[in-house]
């Protein structure tokens, strides 16, 4: 597995850093992890006061600060990583390196929080969801798994998307620990709010509770059947969790109570402006949910 870490000596990359010095399991199938620190550029006025042989010693001396403990506490853990460092735009050389290197995952601490698109994510984690489309793992301030294997949950909803996340979880299982707890998530509509007007002009309920269930029940089935399939195939059990109700929301409540350690969701955002980086679910789920978010997007 190629893992790229980004890194700039804040307490939301030494979190991401932390995790990756968690997974036991990964560790010892020897992934390539690179550790990536990216310093904005000096200046030109600057930069020509002071030449170009001071200012590569600059870049050289604040990647390093980041650099430096980073690949430290990965060694610590029994795991040596590459480092590099770049001088550019953030968002723009982290997604370039990713698709140059053709990672497997993109690992990244975001500090972003809030209801407001523009809030959601930092700055960096937007620009870089923007330019590539390989798998991003956000992690905010949260302190790493204790264990080896994680609880995980993976938000299905009937479409190719989905069925993605499902199958970069089986691919790359050493990711989530030895034993890691698998669970299905579906979010149905919640008929009950449907309503009919009677002769009076009354409001009714459209539909009995027996008729709600029954079609609940059915949409779950036909968004889920297909990758339980899937993991019955290759012999990898999974729990499965029927929520009602807005998706985004009831995927960020299951994550809370359940105290998931990560949250899978197959996303189909993706552009320039902030409201398509990420589909709407997910944007939801980004905003009012502190557990790890791992993002598919390649369908």
């Amino acid at each position: 597995m190629k893992i790229l870490v980004p890194v700039d000596g804040s307490k939301y990359s030494a979190a991401a850093v932390a995790f990756i010095a968690s997974r036991s399991t990964l560790i010892g199938g020897a992934p390539e992890v690179e550790l990536l620190n990216v310093q904005l550029p000096v200046p030109v006025r600057a930069a020509r006061v002071v030449g170009q042989s001071v200012l590569r010693s600059y870049y050289d001396d604040e990647a390093r600060k980041a650099l430096k403990p980073a690949a430290a506490a990965l060694k610590k853990a029994g795991l040596t990583a590459m480092t590099r460092h770049e001088v550019g735009s953030p968002g723009e050389q982290i997604a370039v390196r990713a698709d140059a290197e053709r990672v497997d995952l993109i690992v990244m601490g975001s500090h972003g929080h809030g209801a407001l698109a523009s809030a959601v994510l930092g700055s960096v984690t937007n620009a870089v969801l923007a330019r590539c489309k390989k798998p991003l793992l956000m992690l905010r301030e949260r302190a790493a798994p204790k264990g080896d294997s994680l609880k995980v949950g993976i938000a299905v909803d009937g479409s190719k998307f989905g069925r993605a996340a499902v199958r970069y979880v089986l691919k790359h299982m050493n990711l989530f620990g030895a034993a890691p707890q698998l669970t299905l998530i579906h979010v149905v509509p919640d008929f009950a709010g449907a309503v009919m007007p009677d002769m009076a002009g009354i409001a009714l309920p459209a539909f009995s509770a027996e008729e709600i269930q029954a079609m609940q029940a059915k949409a779950f089935d036909t968004a889920v059947a297909p990758v339980r399939r899937l993991l019955t195939k290759v012999g990898v059990a999974a729990a499965e969790a029927c929520l009602a109700g807005n998706a985004g929301d009831e995927l960020s409540a299951f994550a809370r109570k359940q105290k998931l350690d990560v949250l899978v969701l197959g996303s189909h955002g993706y552009g320039a402006f902030k409201r398509a980086v990420l589909g709407s679910v997910a944007n939801r789920v980004a905003a009012h949910c502190a557990t790890p978010l791992l993002l598919i997007r390649e369908a």
